[in-house]
C-alpha cells in the first residue's frame, strides 16, 4: 500500500524521533505509538491495512504492537530475508510483521520466511522448529520486574501471569538478571558503533538532516575499541549460554512487552530515557538469537494498552504462535 514513517534510521523506540513528525498510539490520550516501526503498528491497528512489515533490533516490531494493542511477530534473525532494507545493526537487524490477531501472523511469516542466497545473514529453518508445538507446558516468568513505578502496568502483568498458568500447564519463576545485562551491551556496548558503521558516511554528507538525539546516540559507538567490542563478545557468548539452559526447564519465556507508557510530551522532553525505559524487556532477545512474538493483555486499570511477549529460542516461532493463540487477550474499545 505505501511507506510508513518510523523513528529515524530505526534508533529509538518511541515513534516520535522523526523528521516527518510523530506518531501516536490510536489509544489517545496523548500516548506515543512506540517504535521504531511507528508508522506500520498504527496502520495496522487503526484498521487500514491486515498486516505490515516493520524491523526489530532492540524491540522495533514489538513495542509499537505492545502501545497500540496489536501482534508483532520477531522472528529468529535470518529467517526472513533483509535483502534491500536500510540496516540498522546489520548483525541484529530483522524484518518483522504486525497483524491483529495470531492466526493472521503465522499467515504472513509463512509467506516471508525463507532461506535467501543473496542475503549473508540468511539462515535455513532448523532446530526449535522440529518441536512439537501443540502440547500445553510450563512457561517460565520472571520472579522480579522493575515496571519503572508503574503499578497498574505490573497488575496486567501479574493478571496475564496468572492466565498463562491456567492455559499454557503453569508458570516457573525465575531471575532474569542475565538476559537484562545482555540488553544493555546493545546501547551501552559496542553495537552502537555497528550502527554508526552503516551511518558515518551519511552523517559527515548530511549533518543538518540528522536529528540531534539520533545522532548522539549512534556517534556515541565512537567511543569504544576493538579491545571494547571483543570483549562484549566473549561476554554475550557466556550468557548466550546462560539462556541456552533455559530451555531445558520449560519452553518459552512470558515477558511484558514495556514496563510503562510515555506520551508525546515524555519523549520530546527526555527521547533517550523513553526509549531506554521501553527497550528494558525486549532489547535482549536479538544478541540472544531469540524468538519473540508479543500478544495484547487486555489493558490497565486506568485504560491503557497491556502486552506480553512470548520468548523461546532460535526457530521456536511453531510453539510460540500455538501458545500466543491461547494467550492472547484482544483490547476493547481503540479509537
Amino acid at each position: 500500500v505505501g511507506k510508513t514513517n518510523m523513528d529515524q534510521f530505526a534508533t529509538g523506540l518511541t515513534g516520535a524521533s522523526s523528521p516527518y513528525g510523530g506518531c501516536r498510539s490510536v489509544f489517545g490520550n496523548g500516548l506515543i505509538a512506540g517504535g521504531s516501526s511507528s508508522g506500520s503498528a498504527v496502520a495496522v491497528a487503526a484498521g487500514l491495512v491486515s498486516f505490515a512489515l516493520g524491523t526489530d533490533t532492540a524491540g522495533s516490531g514489538r513495542v509499537p504492537a505492545a502501545l497500540n494493542g496489536i501482534v508483532g511477530c520477531k522472528p529468529t534473525r535470518g529467517l526472513i530475508s533483509t535483502a534491500g532494507m536500510v540496516p540498522a545493526c546489520r548483525s541484529l537487524d530483522c524484518v518483522s510483521v504486525f497483524t491483529t490477531d495470531v492466526t493472521d501472523a503465522a499467515i504472513v511469516l509463512d509467506v516471508l520466511q525463507g532461506f535467501d542466497p543473496e542475503d549473508p545473514w540468511s539462515r535455513p529453518v532448523g532446530g526449535a522448529a522440529s518441536q512439537n508445538s501443540h502440547r500445553p507446558s510450563p512457561a517460565l516468568v520472571p520472579a522480579k520486574l522493575d515496571f519503572d513505578g508503574d503499578a497498574a502496568m505490573r497488575e496486567a502483568f501479574d493478571a496475564a501471569t496468572a492466565r498463562a498458568g491456567e492455559c499454557l500447564g503453569g508458570v516457573i519463576p525465575i531471575a532474569i538478571d542475565p538476559l537484562l545485562e545482555a540488553g544493555e551491551l546493545l546501547y551501552q556496548g559496542p553495537w552502537v558503533a555497528e550502527r554508526l558503521a552503516e551511518l558515518e558516511e551519511f552523517f559527515a554528507l548530511h549533518p543538518d538532516d540528522v536529528l540531534p538525539a539520533t545522532r548522539a546516540r549512534i556517534e556515541s559507538g565512537r567511543r569504544f575499541s576493538a579491545v571494547d567490542t571483543f570483549r562484549a563478545g566473549h561476554r554475550l557468548r557466556e550468557l548466550r549460554r546462560w539462556t541456552e539452559r533455559l530451555w531445558q526447564h520449560a519452553e518459552l519465556l512470558i515477558m511484558p512487552t514495556v514496563p510503562t507508557t510515555f506520551t508525546i510530551n515524555d519523549a520530546a522532553e527526555d527521547p533517550v530515557r523513553c526509549s531506554t525505559v521501553l527497550g528494558r524487556f525486549t532489547q535482549f532477545v536479538n544478541l540472544l538469537d531469540l524468538a519473540a512474538l508479543t500478544v495484547p493483555a487486555g489493558a490497565t486499570a486506568d485504560g491503557r494498552p497491556a502486552s506480553v511477549t512470548l520468548i523461546g529460542p532460535a526457530f521456536s516461532e511453531p510453539l510460540l504462535l500455538t501458545a500466543a493463540t491461547r494467550l492472547a487477550e484482544p483490547i476493547g474499545g481503540r479509537s
